[in-house]
C-alpha cells in the first residue's frame, strides 16, 4: 500500500488539478474579454465559415498584451489584444491574422484545447510522482530530474499539437481561397512581434516548432496539393 500511495496521490492531484484549472481559465477569459468586432476581419472569418459550412465564427478579444492566440478548452477562440494592436498598426495583415484563428480552430477540432488541459493537470501528477519517488534515492537533484522530464514531454506534445493545427488551418485556408501564404508570411513575423524588449527569446519557442520548420511543413503541403 505504501509504495502505490504517491501514484494514489498523484491521480487525486491530476483529477483535483484539472477541475482547478479549467474553472480557473474560464473565469479568468470571461473576464478580460470581449467580443471582436471588425468589418475587415470579420469578412475573412466569414469565409472561413462558409469553408466549414458555419454560420459564423465567433472571436473574442483577450485584454492582454502579449501577441498570441488561444483555444480555450469550451472552444472559444480567442486573439490577444496585443496582437489585434498589430492588425490596427498595420503590421499584420488581415489574412494573416485569419491565419491565426484557422491555427486556434484547428487546435479545437482535433481536440487539442481539451486535451492541453488534462495534460497539463497529468504531467503535474507525474511532476509529483516522480518528485516522491527519485526524492527517496536522490535527495534534492530528484525534484530537479523530474521537472526535466516532464519540461521536456510537455514540449514535445506541444509540438506536435502545432504541426497537426497549421496543416488544418493551411487546408481550411486553401478551401476559403485564401491559401497558404498568409499562414506562412506570417510565421516569418512572429518572432519579431513576440520578441521581448530586452531581446530574449518568446515562451513559445520553447512549446513550438522552429519557424523554418513549419514554414516546410507548410510548403510540403501545398506542392502536395497542387502536384
Amino acid at each position: 500500500m505504501i509504495r502505490v500511495l504517491p501514484i494514489l496521490l498523484a491521480i487525486l492531484y491530476a483529477l483535483a488539478m484539472y477541475r482547478f484549472s479549467t474553472w480557473r481559465t474560464a473565469r479568468e477569459l470571461d473576464a478580460k474579454s470581449t467580443r471582436l468586432a471588425d468589418p475587415a476581419l470579420k469578412a475573412v472569418c466569414d469565409r472561413l465559415a462558409r469553408a466549414l459550412d458555419l454560420p459564423q465564427i465567433k472571436v473574442h478579444i483577450y485584454e492582454i498584451d502579449p501577441v498570441n492566440g488561444l483555444a480555450a478548452p469550451d472552444g472559444r477562440i480567442f486573439i490577444t489584444r496585443g496582437f489585434y494592436n498589430k492588425f490596427r498598426s498595420g503590421e499584420v495583415t488581415a489574412e494573416e491574422l485569419g491565419s491565426v484563428i484557422a491555427h486556434e480552430l484547428g487546435h479545437v477540432a482535433l481536440g487539442h484545447a481539451r486535451r492541453r488541459m488534462i495534460d497539463f493537470s497529468g504531467q503535474n501528477a507525474i511532476r509529483a510522482a516522480l518528485a516522491m519517488v527519485l526524492g527517496r534515492f536522490i535527495p534534492f537533484v530528484g525534484v530537479w530530474i523530474a521537472n526535466m522530464i516532464t519540461t521536456l514531454l510537455a514540449a514535445r506534445l506541444s509540438r506536435g499539437d502545432e504541426y497537426e493545427a497549421d496543416a488544418y488551418a493551411a487546408a481550411l485556408l486553401t478551401k476559403a481561397g485564401i491559401g497558404v501564404g498568409p499562414q506562412i508570411s506570417l510565421f516569418r513575423k512572429l518572432e519579431a512581434l513576440t520578441q521581448s524588449n530586452h531581446g530574449s527569446s518568446p515562451a513559445w519557442l520553447l512549446s513550438h516548432p522552429k519557424t523554418d520548420e513549419r514554414v516546410a511543413a507548410l510548403q510540403r503541403l501545398e506542392a502536395r496539393w497542387n502536384g
